[in-house]
């Protein structure tokens, strides 16, 4: 088995000085980089709301796997990966979560 982690986030109008699109691309280019930076990243896409879609839909979609618990962990501690979560959490106001086997 191996786990997917996937996550939403649902960001303010405006934050950080940005426009709630402006720090979705953002996002998805940070998140995306850290692929290169975290070798126990296996997969990663992050994606965004379409413009024309539900209002109350989220706003960004991270889909990543990792062979196991331990190198989700490893992920979610790195400082690379603190950064950028730290980024979300000014620009965030929502977020949900599922860590499942696959």
């Amino acid at each position: 088995f191996m786990i997917k982690h996937i996550v939403l986030f649902k960001l303010a109008e405006e934050a950080e000085g940005n426009s709630k699109v402006a720090n979705a691309v953002i996002i998805k280019q940070r998140l995306e980089a850290l692929k290169d930076l975290i070798p126990e990243i296996l997969k990663m896409e992050v994606s965004i709301n379409h413009a024309d879609a539900p209002a109350g839909n989220y706003d960004i979609m991270l889909d990543s796997e990792f062979r196991n618990l331990d190198d989700l962990h490893t992920y979610i501690s790195h400082p690379e990966h603190q950064k950028v979560g730290a980024f979300i959490g000014k620009v965030r106001i929502g977020r949900e979560a599922i860590d499942c086997e696959f």
